[in-house]
């Protein structure tokens, strides 16, 4: 009886959990029906014509007063029929990015599970799934949200697009406005960018690289990184093959197709402010991860550290050919600068090249360029040593030295001194003394201020190189300006930054500023620094960088060439401030060669293109002082001291030839003395 009524519970048990389970599903199916049915029919009658009628809406540039600045938008791309694109354009970017295009209704299932299954082998995403009706829909309609909400309005619209228009006219209005990088919208704009020709023109092998850049369209430049550009060409070619849009024969030729890139045209995007608006473009796309796509399509509104007034003056200086060195070679003497505010890190102008703008190009501002050369010396070896107790009036030895085994450095001139105090070594940026104290502190404290400083860890040499800038790899201005905001902002460092806030097409803030600054050094060490780079300009290597009623801080630095036979300059800087703005500027070759280097010094080059920057975009600014100490009574006072121990050293010459002349007239006395003796004793014979 008991095993019976014991059966009976577990049943009504039982019973009761697959009713509650069932009626869970149930209400969850009914969910997500409602759902789906509710994103179907809101999207089911969507209006998709803007697929013809352009993309973009622009994304308008705000300046730090709030007023507009620039605007960009990709609402600029050529048109082509599709009638005009060869068959092997068509099918290399269809056997790469959706092979599976004409069969399909816009939504490829299999491709879907594909991927699923190749990802979770993978262990991550390694492939995607989206067909080009989907990415034609995410570029055109949507924003580059990642929600689930979002993917299902790519799914339903891209059903739509299915029904509205034909294979053919979808493909063509996916080739007409997908990027292929370097400011190239279109296919018709990505043949000239890269090969200087028509589209009815390109070849097996330069179609499939073109097809190959859609992925990553910056990370596989082929004028940046031809290797990857050309490793991805041969996968899309073995796509091709793999999916019989070209024969065995027709691979192995386009394989071994040596590709010729030549730029057949300008930037279409190239507004007001190009390289300002790059820096701002790559920080949403880096820090606030907002796709390039959705930037240049969706209408935002960026607000900005730009002083449009600052701005301008670099841009000015920078048409001035006057101002920049000659090179030796047929290359352009190439350059990058850049005005930070020290106190908040704010971009307030840049300007990333000479010549030519290219969209999300190379921009010398605040990529990498070079070695910073003596740049470095305030960094390392010096705030690192003033924070170990050192003072700026020690004297540091200058002689011939060898370090370790064979690392022997040397002064500009050749020359030494013997003893020097920091602040003359800093002043006339001699090599020996700052070698010699980064050895003395040790090379640890010098790596450790340089990261403190936000010198990249990869660019930091850990010897004693690193005290005269010879880095590994190349910084750019905006590090080093950012690093010298350090010394004029009282020993703490901000985070340097271009955007203060983003919002979107319906007015919702989708990004903002939040940073802060680093203690770096005390307020006490940065016044020392300050107070040498003061005489750097003052009395020192940087007086071409003075600016009449206004105290300026900074450094010179270049580096070396070193190619056998070849007395030259790679790379010129000068990094300087006043108590309101940074500035740092860097001239140079893009690559430097046997036939294309600098012969000027940093403080005939760079320095005065510092101070005619600094000076018009500070010419509406109050003149302010550091409030510390000059050198110049401490030069005088060595000069004192010098002087002094000079005429010590001469009266003890004198001395000296005083008492040698009166030995020697005692000498004289003494013979003669000694002849009126002997001619005495012959008289008495």
């Amino acid at each position: 009886m008991r095993e019976r009524t014991s059966f009976i519970r577990k049943f009504q048990s039982t019973w009761k959990k697959l009713h509650l389970t069932q009626v869970s599903l149930l209400l969850a199916s009914t969910f997500v029906l409602a759902f789906l049915s509710f994103v179907y029919f809101s999207y089911k009658d969507a209006d998709i014509s803007a697929l013809e009628a352009g993309l973009a809406q622009s994304t308008v540039i705000y300046d730090a007063d709030g007023e507009v600045a620039s605007k960009i938008s990709a609402n600029k791309n050529e048109g082509i029929s599709i009638d005009e694109i060869p068959d092997h354009m068509k099918n290399a970017v269809i056997a790469i990015e959706d092979h599976r295009f004409y069969e399909h209704g816009g939504i490829d299932l299999k491709g879907i599970g594909r991927a699923l299954l190749t990802n979770l082998k993978a262990g991550g995403i390694v492939e995607g799934g989206s067909t080009l009706t989907q990415q034609l829909t995410k570029n055109a309609l949507l924003s580059a949200e990642k929600t689930y909400k979002r993917k299902l309005e790519e799914f339903f619209l891209a059903l739509e697009i299915e029904k509205e228009y034909s294979k053919d006219e979808i493909l063509q209005m996916y080739l007409n406005q997908v990027y292929f990088g370097e400011g190239a919208w279109g296919i018709k704009r990505a043949a000239m960018k890269y090969y200087a020709k028509d589209v009815e023109d390109l070849s097996i092998s330069e179609a499939a690289l073109l097809a190959g850049l859609v992925k990553a369209p910056s990370a596989i430049n082929p004028y940046q990184n031809e290797e990857k550009a050309i490793e991805r060409r041969n996968l899309v070619l073995d796509r091709m093959k793999e999916h019989n849009f070209i024969t065995e024969k027709e691979w192995e030729k386009a394989k071994n197709e040596q590709l010729v890139f030549k730029d057949g045209g300008g930037d279409p995007l190239k507004g007001k402010y190009p390289y300002y608006v790059d820096v701002v473009l790559e920080e949403a796309i880096n820090k606030y991860n907002i796709s390039l796509d959705d930037l240049l399509s969706n209408g935002y509104q960026i607000y900005t550290e730009l002083d449009q007034n600052m701005q301008s003056s670099v841009e000015d200086t920078y048409k001035n050919d006057q101002l920049f060195p000659k090179g030796t070679g047929d290359q352009p003497v190439q350059s990058g600068a850049i005005l930070l505010d020290p106190k908040n890190g704010g971009i307030r102008a840049l300007e990333g090249g000479r010549g030519e703008h290219t969209l999300l190009g190379h921009n010398r501002a605040v990529h990498k360029v070079g070695q910073p050369g003596s740049t470095m010396k305030p960094i390392v070896p010096y705030a690192a040593a003033l924070e170990e107790g050192w003072n700026i009036t020690d004297e540091l030895k200058d002689e011939r030295m060898t370090f370790g085994e064979d690392y022997e450095p040397n002064n500009y001139n050749g020359q030494f001194r013997g003893k020097v105090p920091m602040y003359e070594a800093v002043k006339d940026s001699l090599n020996v003394p700052a070698v010699w104290l980064l050895d003395e502190i040790g090379v640890d404290k010098g790596v450790d201020a340089a990261k403190r400083f936000g010198i990249p860890e990869d660019a930091i040499n850990q010897n004693l190189a690193l005290a005269l800038g010879g880095t590994s790899e190349g910084v750019s201005p905006l590090t080093m300006a950012q690093a010298y905001a350090v010394f004029a902002n009282g020993g703490e460092r901000p985070e340097a930054h271009s955007i203060t806030k983003i919002v979107d097409k319906d007015g919702k803030t989708v990004g903002e500023w939040k940073g802060e600054n680093t203690r770096v050094i005390s307020k006490d060490v940065a016044d020392k620094v300050t107070t040498m780079l003061l005489g750097v300009v003052q009395h020192g290597t940087g007086k071409a960088a003075q600016i009449p009623g206004r105290e300026v801080a900074g450094k010179t630095g270049s580096t070396q060439m070193t190619i056998e036979g070849i007395d030259g300059v790679k790379d010129q800087w000068f990094v300087g401030y006043t108590p309101q703005l940074v500035g740092a500027v860097w001239v140079g070759h893009d690559k430097s060669d046997a036939n294309n280097y600098l012969t000027t010094s940093s403080s005939e080059g760079t320095a005065p293109i510092f101070r005619e920057i600094m000076s018009e975009a500070l010419k509406n600014e109050e003149a302010v002082s550091f409030n510390v100490p000059q050198i110049a009574g401490l030069m005088e006072q060595r000069q004192r001291e010098q002087e002094r121990k000079v005429w010590q050293e001469n009266i003890k010459k004198e001395t000296v030839k005083i008492k040698e002349k009166i030995g020697k007239e005692k000498e004289k006395w003494k013979e003669k003395e000694k002849g009126k003796g002997k001619g005495k004793e012959k008289k008495d014979d």
